[in-house]
Parts: C-alpha cells; structure tokens; sequence
C-alpha cells in the first residue's frame, strides 16, 4: 500500500488543478526554498519529436512510471503497442485514460500487473528521483523488467546528484495542500554510478534538444540480487518529476535541471 508520503503529491491540489488546466506556473519547492519548475503545458501536450524518438527505442510490453497526463502512453497506445502507465496522481491517471491510455493510480513500490515481465520501463521527465533514493528505484525497476529488459531515463541536464525534501507549490510564493516528500535530481554521470553499483549495463547515453537521456539494460544478477526485498521500501514514494529549470520572475532561486 502507498505510504503517507505517497499522499503528500497524490493529495496536492495545485498539482491536480494544473493537469486538469494544462497550464502552469507550477513547482516543486525545496526546504531551502529553491523551485523546481515542471514543464505542465510540456507534459499536457502530445508526444513531441524528442518523445517519439525516445519511444522508438522502446521494447515489447512498455511500463511508463510516473506517467503524468499520460502522452508517452497515449503515444504507444497508438502505435498498437502493449503499454500502462502508473502513477499517484488521480488527476494524471484520469487524463492518461481520457487520452486513450491505460493507467492505474498505483506506486511504482506497490505490487504491480506484470512484476518481471515488462521489457522496457520508462523513468521520464526526471522520474529518477522518485522517491529520493535512485539506489532503490533501480532495484525496483529491476524486479519489473523481465531479464535483460531495457530501462529509459531522463536525466538532469546539468551534473548533479541530490536527494531533498519538497512541496508541490503552484507560483512562486504559494502553499500547498499536501506535505513534503522525498525527491532527487540526477544527472548522466550520477546515474552511471548507480547504476554501475547495482548491476545495470549501460547500452546508450544521448542528448536531444535540452534533455539528456541514458538506457540501461537490467543484468540477471541485479534481478537475482533484489528478490527477496519488499516491494515497498519505507519512507520512499512513486512520484512524478519536474524536468528543465527556468527561473521565474523575482529574486527567488531556482535550480537548473
């Protein structure tokens, strides 16, 4: 079952109004009070070339953790591919399905339809930092893959490797409803490293546009190692990420993605 971390993004309203809107500002805030833009007109809009071609990448049966308002779904969806998206968000699950899409309002750390058996998972938009702990996740993810399954990330676009505390907030100085939760930002090298740690092989690494993207194959000693761990580790929730940083009008600072 989902923690109340979970619910401190699935319950925040700012963040349900934008998808239903498709329109932003929208962060995440930090406790230092840095923001995090997320990319909602981005997110809300079909598939874009940078999308696509990522998809085309993509292997057989397609899991997409953190699906937001669902066009990497509705993408594959329809190019006939098998394809469910996952996410804590009512608000996201409801537009993936209005687009098309299948999706489940479900934590990536919950048990899932098809647990060993999807050949690609996709961690978009910077969902790496679900949780805020990449060491975990890329468990995770390895115990969905089937063996030798491929996993897609979107990385930051700057070399960082942070795990903080944050709060969805609507602009730059409002509240939110829902309490803060665990997240990191990863960039190439950072995930690299994980990676190499938990017994993932490296099959590419590109940029596109602004966005930086890294596949990874699972290895089956990474599968082998992870079997007996729950599938929900504590204090660790299946969120969605913010993605490229711009700073907003005033004085207050913003990281760069």
């Amino acid at each position: 079952m989902s923690t109340p971390r979970a619910l401190a993004w699935a319950g925040a309203d700012p963040y349900a109004d934008a998808l239903r809107t498709g329109r932003g500002p929208l962060f995440l805030r930090r406790s230092d009070g840095w923001l995090l833009p997320l990319e909602v007109e981005r997110w809300c809009a079909r598939a874009d070339p940078v999308d696509r071609a990522v998809l085309d990448r993509c292997e057989g049966a397609v899991l997409d953790v953190g699906c937001g308002p669902g066009r990497l779904v509705a993408e594959l969806a329809v190019r006939g591919r098998t394809v469910l998206g996952i996410d804590v968000s009512e608000a996201a699950v409801e537009h993936t399905v209005r687009l098309g899409g299948q999706a489940l309002r479900r934590s990536v750390f919950e048990p899932l339809p098809g647990e060993g058996r999807w050949d690609t998972v996709l961690l978009m938009d910077g969902n790496i930092g679900i949780g805020g702990d990449p060491g975990v996740l890329l468990d995770r993810v390895a115990r969905l893959l089937s063996a030798g399954g491929l996993l897609i990330a979107e990385t930051a676009a700057v070399d960082v490797d942070e795990r903080s505390e944050v709060q969805v907030v609507a602009g730059t100085g409002a509240g939110t409803d829902g309490g803060a939760f665990p997240w990191a930002r990863l960039g190439t090298p950072a995930l690299l490293r994980y990676a190499g740690r938990a017994d993932w092989r490296t099959v590419g690494q590109w940029t596109s546009g602004a966005r930086r993207f890294v596949a990874l194959r699972s290895l089956p000693r990474a599968r082998l190692r992870t079997a007996g761990s729950s599938a929900e580790p504590p204090n660790n929730t299946a969120l969605i990420s913010s993605q490229r940083a711009r700073k907003p009008s005033g004085d207050r600072p913003v990281a760069d993605w």
